[in-house]
């Protein structure tokens, strides 16, 4: 009886010691523009409870001249973990990394990248239309897509007498163009300009 107590009481110590354990995760940020680390970025972890929206905050760290990044927290368990790395004139970068990929064997690493912002100043003038080329239309062909600042990739359409200008955001230092047509007439083609990280190129069509 004594020896069967004593497995019980061993066994239990031997639990309590192991807990629930914790997670590591590391990796690595780049800024893709430069081809170097992100540093000065500010990165962010959150865990998200399952069954919620709830974004709480795990840690904070800023980015060194090596771009590396590492937190360690308790393997509570998680719908998800949000990463989210900020610094000023970049892209936000915003990941998911879900608790069903995760593992207490060994580190979690998950590297990550973003660009440099610059802006394409669309300018487009048309200071005598005639009564057949009065009307303007021009499509995104190469440039960022899919962010909340990004500009349409549908048709756009000009009328009239025009004088004005539209921003857009690229990736710093890439393409953006876009192809346009003049109703009822054989102007057409592409207009395209290389986008200077962290400024505003202009990018004329006048017709």
């Amino acid at each position: 009886m004594r020896l069967f107590v004593i497995l019980i009481l061993g066994l239990s110590f031997i639990g309590c010691k192991k807990g629930k354990g914790e997670f590591t995760l590391k990796g690595n940020i780049s800024d893709k523009t430069f081809n170097t680390s992100h540093t000065g970025a500010v990165v962010k972890l959150y865990q998200v409870p399952v069954g919620t929206t709830d974004l709480q905050l795990i840690g904070t760290q800023t980015l060194g001249s090596d771009g590396n990044y590492s937190f360690t927290f308790p393997r509570d368990k998680m719908e998800r973990y949000v990463l989210k790395a900020s610094k000023d004139l970049y892209f936000d970068i915003n990941e998911n990394i879900y608790f069903s990929t995760m593992t207490l064997k060994e580190d979690n690493v998950r590297n990550f990248g973003t660009t440099a912002k610059s802006w394409v100043n669309l300018r487009f003038i048309n200071a005598s239309p005639s009564s057949v080329s009065d009307f303007l239309a021009f499509t995104k062909q190469d440039g960022k897509v899919d962010c909340e600042e990004c500009c349409s990739k549908d048709q756009q359409n000009l009328y009239g007498i025009i004088d004005t200008s539209i921003i857009c955001v690229n990736d710093g230092n890439t393409m953006y163009s876009y192809f346009y047509y003049l109703s009822g007439t054989s102007n057409n083609g592409i207009k395209s300009v290389i986008t200077t990280a962290f400024d505003t190129t202009e990018l004329l069509l006048q017709y």
